[in-house]
């Protein structure tokens, strides 16, 4: 793979895609429909990942894509593939928060080597760059010019006084548990892949997700993470969480700074 060429591509998709989901947020309506497996749908969710399929299928035509909202997508890839979730965060869209992101990954070999999240309605944009750092781009922004690019990195953590991110939509009394088990200083809550990229830009030290997740969902700023020196982890054995899994379901998992002292989940 060319890295140079994927992450141009897939940077600038997510800025197409971005510009064509806050065109239906801001009108005055927008349609909702329900999944198969109830989870709901916006003509955003779709219109984003029309066009986010084309562009990757015409740059990288023998490589497996893999995305939401292509059911027919989600069998056959192995372990090194284009992983895709055009709008993470549909309920956040629908309730008009902005906590929502276009995530685009590569995957080889199980590890998420590079992605880009992408936060239209927030104005952040975070990716890996080349040669596997991450950095947080600031706007206004150019599909075919990239802006001032920054560094990001994990912070030094102090377990004695930790910050935590959680779900804003999925947060439950398990995950409260778990986080009562650390020293927090500071929680806050926020919604899709911003919380790995929270973690990635030293904003937080911790966000544990003892929940249901696709590989779609995390693939992309388990990517960002990973650039900025941080590490995800399964939450009941602490191995190193990997993709290509059957049905592309993940288990639950923690994302986290490297000096924070993990607990045992039991």
């Amino acid at each position: 793979m060319n890295f140079e060429t994927l992450v141009s591509v897939m940077r600038r998709l997510a800025l197409e895609a971005g510009d064509k989901i806050m065109e239906i947020y801001e009108a005055d309506d927008f349609e909702v429909k329900t999944k198969s497996d109830a989870s709901p749908v916006t003509e955003a969710d779709e219109a984003a990942d029309a066009l986010i399929s084309a562009g990757l299928r015409e740059a990288f035509p023998d490589v497996d894509l893999v995305t939401e909202e292509q059911a027919e997508s989600h069998a056959g890839a192995g372990r090194t593939f284009l992983i895709v979730d055009p709008l993470d965060g549909t309920k956040e869209f629908i309730k008009r928060r902005g906590d929502f992101t276009v995530n685009i990954a590569y995957v080889e070999n199980g590890v998420p080597l590079r992605g880009v999240v992408y936060a239209p309605a927030k104005g952040r944009m975070f990716y890996t760059t080349p040669t596997g750092t991450s950095v947080e781009e600031t706007g206004p922004f150019s599909p075919d010019t990239p802006g001032e690019t920054t560094p990001i990195s994990v912070r030094s953590s102090d377990n004695s006084a930790l910050l935590v991110v959680a779900s804003k939509s999925h947060r439950d009394e398990a995950t409260d548990e778990y986080i009562a088990k650390y020293k927090v200083e500071d929680m806050k809550s926020a919604g899709s892949s911003l919380k790995f990229c929270l973690v990635a830009a030293g904003e937080a030290d911790l966000y544990p997700r003892l929940g249901r997740t696709m590989e779609w969902d995390t693939a992309a700023g388990h990517a960002v993470l990973l650039g900025a020196g941080g590490r995800v982890v399964r939450f009941d054995d602490l191995t190193p969480l990997v993709y290509g899994k059957d049905g592309h379901a993940n288990p639950f998992f923690i994302a986290y700074a490297p000096d924070v002292e993990l607990h045992d989940p039991d």
